[in-house]
């Protein structure tokens, strides 16, 4: 049987930076998990950005505003760096409006109170004089990933809106490194090194749990695909006695039966799902993350809280 890697530790934290190490992995899965884990941190994580913004004046991006130092260009691309923190679910509109001669930040946005800006020091842009005014509506959304302003331009936007491509990805820079340790009297068990660094948005160790979790995820649904279908075919078989009746349920049962109040969750994700009529682990793994979206008062916040809660249990919810 392969042995099973050690737990991860951080090395080394400075802010939104930290080195995770694992260790005493079999040898060859240093390459197979790390590899893994930098793909789904890249690719994978829920992230918030700028997806739209209407500037006033401004009809298109190749356009200069009187008054302000910087070209619409990089107004835009100055846009695209604020990172934010989604306490509900979107899309959001925030707004900037400014007079006189200053410097225009992240900051100077109104916002409501579900968006937090995580870099308010940002510069966004320059007015130059006293008659100066800069005017910017934005849309925030959640997302995944990377996505070009191409995908934007199928929906209808209004004239002067402009579409940005969006990075939603919090994770700022991820790499790993390999290297062979000793393990009894084998010296080829492999050790890896993680170098995250995010946008502030989230910690990068909660970052490699939410992708550990992922992985665990979409394995869990590979390795149960044909052990269910062989099961199905299996002929249900009945105790002869009732000496040979099992008396004790499985642990994996015995999980399933048990109350959403032992997850230990925040007293409005646990009141929004009774309201919703879910009270049982066995009831809210069967839901959909869809599902759960539709329950009130259950944002992606809370859904994060509760795959979080499931995943420490080895549960994941339906996919």
């Amino acid at each position: 049987m392969i042995p099973l890697p050690s737990k991860p530790k951080i090395t080394s934290e400075d802010g939104n930076r930290a080195i995770i190490e694992i260790e005493g992995l079999y040898p060859g899965y240093g390459q197979t998990i790390g590899n893994g884990l930098r793909r789904v941190l890249l690719s994978s994580l829920p992230g918030a950005a700028i997806t739209t913004a209407k500037i006033g004046g401004v009809g298109h991006e190749f356009s200069t505003i009187e008054g302000v130092k910087e070209d619409v260009v990089d107004i835009l691309l100055n846009l695209k760096q604020v990172r934010f923190r989604l306490h509900d679910d979107g899309p959001f509109t925030i707004n900037l409006s400014l007079k006189g001669e200053r410097v225009a930040y992240a900051q100077d946005f109104r916002a409501s109170s579900q968006v937090e800006i995580v870099n308010p020091k940002q510069r966004i842009a320059t007015l130059t004089s006293k008659k100066s005014e800069l005017e910017i509506e934005a849309t925030v959304e959640r997302g995944l990933g990377y996505v070009p302003v191409e995908a934007h331009s199928k929906d209808k936007v209004e004239v002067g809106v402009i579409a940005l491509d969006a990075i939603f990805s919090p994770i700022r820079h991820i790499n790993y490194e390999v290297e062979n340790m000793r393990i009894a009297d084998r010296t080829d068990y492999n050790r890896i090194r993680l170098h995250i660094e995010t946008d502030g948005s989230i910690l990068p160790q909660d970052a490699f749990d939410r992708a550990a979790q992922i992985l665990v995820g979409q394995f869990r649904a590979l390795a149960e695909g044909f052990a269910k279908t062989e099961k199905m075919k299996e002929p249900p078989t009945l105790p002869r006695t009732m000496e040979e009746t099992p008396s004790e349920d499985t642990s994996e049962d015995t999980v399933m039966r048990m109350k959403i109040d032992q997850l230990k969750l925040s007293s409005r994700t646990m009141n929004a799902l009774k309201e919703g009529g879910i009270k049982t682990i066995s009831g809210l793994s069967r839901k959909r993350e869809s599902s759960l979206a539709e329950i009130e008062g259950l944002g992606e916040k809370g859904i994060q809280e509760i795959k979080k809660a499931l995943g420490n249990l080895g549960i994941t919810l339906k996919q």
